[in-house]
């Protein structure tokens, strides 16, 4: 207690960084009230439907995405994932048109090219999804509980529900800039957080009413939360090192640089981006379908629907091991490793400098993703299991790579971000010993 206490009043000493930690939280503030102003014409106190609609299903993890906002009929209903959703096309367009690979070549000029079409994109598909909400709305309110209805309200509302996206982009871009670091990944986390004392409740209440060890279920429940979380945390933070022997300089009688090193490589380089990307993914079946109820659709969009279906579990899980590739091959550049070796006089015992040293470390890199993305495909549809195994739907989300993963990497990077400020002024880390260990090694988060 009392080195927590001597890190707060180190962390309040440094201006910059109490400074960020304000604008940080003030921002989410705003994300979190905004969340439950609801759409102008729609009366608040009708919102039960929509809401039972939302308790469970696909529909049910885009409410907790979105903080509870989807729920609430919201300015925010939308949330951040549209914007996840583009920023999957740009990345991939990245690999497969000559124009955005120029783009990435550019630097910093490039960079804000991409993020000016990644907003553009963000639009269009804003513009797409908004009346499939407003569709879904009307089919699951009355009609009372609209006081504008018509064209009038459609457009009206998909300008409001447009704008309050793109505003929640800029909030995650400022705490970006401005803040912490790690906008967008703090703002999804802020939303599930927020759905988690909710979730924990009904789940209580549900076992509560069981006869005969419903308690005994509901410590239980916890106890495997509690190995999965901390499962998390080694699949976040695991690394396998590479030793790399510098080569010796002899200068007269004295030897420089006789030291061995090593490479780090981490299990799980892409950290939970590959989650979030096959997350948004999958809510697009649902998005064409107009948000319905995956028991009133048929055919591919019931399959790909229903949450604890096998094929909706097997595509997210294949989803995630190709993301986790494909943002590995982004964040980890075996030709740059291998360039910086040479540059610094370092080799590879046994192989070649240059192009074999590339495709060693390539082979290696590729090894150690493989059983790092299969673990996160498991943990991402472990809550396919619990809501099997009798667990309550919105409690059943904080078991997988969902939610969980997402929070652990998200608030192991703050931390880090912290961390790395009161180190850089000489104060002690958060830690006693070591230092946090995020899923960018760095630091530095994607999103």
């Amino acid at each position: 207690m009392k080195k927590f206490i001597e890190t707060l009043k180190n962390i309040y000493k440094i201006e910059d960084l109490r400074s960020r930690l304000g604008i940080t939280l003030f921002l989410l503030l705003i994300y979190r009230l905004g969340s439950y102003v609801s759409l102008p014409g729609v009366d608040p106190s009708q919102l039960e439907q929509l809401q039972n609609q939302t308790s469970e299903g696909l529909l049910g993890l885009l409410d907790m995405f979105s903080g509870g906002a989807f729920s609430q009929a919201s300015v925010f209903a939308l949330g951040i994932m549209p914007y996840i959703s583009a920023s999957i096309v740009i990345q991939l367009m990245g690999i497969a048109v000559p124009y955005f690979q120029r783009l990435q070549k550019e630097g910093e000029s490039g960079r804000r090219k991409i993020n000016q079409l990644t907003r553009y994109l963000t639009v269009a598909i804003l513009i797409f999804q908004a009346p499939a909400y407003l569709v879904n709305l009307h089919a699951q309110l009355p009609e009372s509980a609209f006081a504008i209805t018509g064209t009038m309200f459609t457009v009206t509302s998909t300008i409001i529900l447009t704008a309050g996206s793109m505003f929640v982009m800029w909030l995650g871009e400022r705490i970006t800039d401005k803040g912490i670091g790690n906008g967008i990944s703090l703002i999804i986390m802020i939303g599930i957080i927020a759905r988690l004392p909710h979730s924990i409740v009904a789940e209580f209440a549900s076992r509560i009413q069981q006869q005969g060890g419903g308690m005994v279920m509901f410590l239980l429940e916890f106890v495997v939360l509690f190995f999965v979380f901390m499962g998390s945390i080694l699949l976040v933070q695991g690394t396998r090192k590479i030793p790399v022997q510098y080569a010796k300089r002899i200068v007269g009688n004295k030897q420089y640089g006789g030291v061995r090193q090593y490479i780090p490589l981490k299990v799980n380089a892409a950290g939970v981006m590959p989650i979030i990307f096959a997350q948004a993914i999958m809510f697009i079946p649902i998005s064409l379908a107009g948000f319905a109820k995956s028991d009133s659709l048929s055919g591919f969009a019931a399959a790909f629907s229903n949450h604890t279906g096998f094929w909706y579990n097997m595509t997210q899980f294949l989803l995630v091991i190709l993301f986790t590739y494909f943002y590995t091959a982004i964040t980890v550049n075996p030709m740059q490793m291998a360039e910086d070796m040479k540059k610094n006089g370092g080799f590879i015992p046994g192989v070649k400098p240059g192009k074999k040293t590339v495709e060693f470390l390539d082979t290696i890199m590729s090894r150690i993703t493989l059983p790092g993305s299969v673990f996160l495909g498991i943990v991402t549809i472990l809550p396919a299991f619990a809501m099997m195994a009798g667990i309550n739907t919105q409690f059943a989300y904080f078991y997988g790579g969902t939610s969980l993963l997402i929070l652990v990497g998200v608030v192991l990077d703050t931390l880090q971000q912290i961390e790395s400020h009161l180190l850089m002024r000489h104060y002690d880390g958060l830690m006693k010993s070591g230092r946090i260990k995020g899923r960018s090694g760095s630091g530095t988060a994607m999103a």
